[in-house]
């Protein structure tokens, strides 16, 4: 191993007895043992390894995770920030429900059967607990952004009513974990990621679109480029939102209405064809007037 393996490994270890040691003053004093079941492996091949460790009242999965890495296992990969629930860097698998290691309480657990901690499968792997997410960050370029109004009064800001700005505060709540993207079948299970977005951006996009002063329409994005159509609307990404975003019907059913009226509805196509054919003619008649050769005068 070279002086850099070992000063990685090295840190790896510092860092989970200091995580530890911060558990241990934060959790009761009553132990018992209990068993974690985390996979291991680099890239796509791994296996599910099992640990012992003593555990509190208190604590947290991130926390018994850190206990492994301090009492052992120094090599155990796992993204963490934190731990506070805001960051988004802990997601995992534990007992096969997409969550947070730093918000998931062993108290919410039943310790008498081992715990099993895995990484999203919705992405590719890297290391142990460890997965790429590198596609939802791409995704998120291919969205047009923020393109506001021009401003409403001579000092450089907008008028809006509060209701409109209510309305995306919610989605500002994101953290980022992408949990609803590990829970979306069209994700997980058919690894769209190229042709869908997922729920996570979706939400981004619902921000944008519903935004009081945003002028741009995406909705021909939405049906193309970012596939909303291969949403079922089985809310699933709602249900594990860390942060209780309504992703289904606050975010992604509003822009499938967006989407279905424009290109789906034969009334509103009628409407715009109309509209588009008078503002056509109004054009042709203020444009009809020609000059004649050098009379100077304008024949109708």
């Amino acid at each position: 191993m070279s002086p850099a393996d070992n000063s990685f490994a090295r840190n790896i270890v510092e860092s989970g007895q200091r995580a530890a040691a911060r558990s241990n003053t934060s959790a009761g004093t009553d132990t018992h043992a209990a068993t974690f079941r985390i996979w291991r492996g680099a890239g796509p091949t791994g296996q599910l390894q099992d640990y012992s460790t003593s555990v509190s009242e208190g604590m947290v999965v991130l926390d018994a995770i850190h206990q492994i890495q301090a009492e052992g296992a120094t090599d155990l990969a796992v993204r963490w920030n934190c731990k506070a629930g805001k960051c988004g860097s802990c997601s995992a698998e534990v007992n096969g429900m997409p969550r947070l290691l730093c918000m998931t309480r062993l108290s919410e657990l039943d310790l008498q059967k081992p715990v099993t901690v895995e990484p999203m499968r919705a992405f590719p792997p890297v290391k142990d607990l460890v997965t790429d997410v590198a596609s939802n960050f791409r995704a998120k370029k291919r969205i047009r952004k923020f393109t506001p109004r021009a401003p409403d009064a001579p000092d450089g800001t907008w008028r809006m009513g509060q209701a409109d700005a209510d309305r995306v505060q919610e989605f500002r709540k994101c953290i980022e974990c992408f949990l609803c993207q590990d829970v979306c079948h069209v994700l997980r299970d058919h690894q769209l990621h190229e042709q869908f977005v997922g729920p996570r951006l979706l939400v981004h996009a619902a921000q944008l679109e519903m935004h009081p002063l945003d002028i741009l329409d995406r909705t021909d994005e939405l049906k193309e480029s970012h596939g909303i159509g291969y949403c079922n609307i089985t809310k699933c990404c709602t249900k594990v939102c860390p942060e209780n975003i309504t992703i289904t019907d606050n975010a992604i059913i509003p822009l499938k209405e967006r989407v279905i009226d424009k290109h789906f509805d034969p009334l509103g196509k009628l409407v715009r064809l109309v509209r588009g054919r008078r503002a056509g003619s109004g054009k042709r008649e203020a444009g009809s007037g020609k000059r004649d050769g050098g009379s100077g005068e304008e024949t109708p």
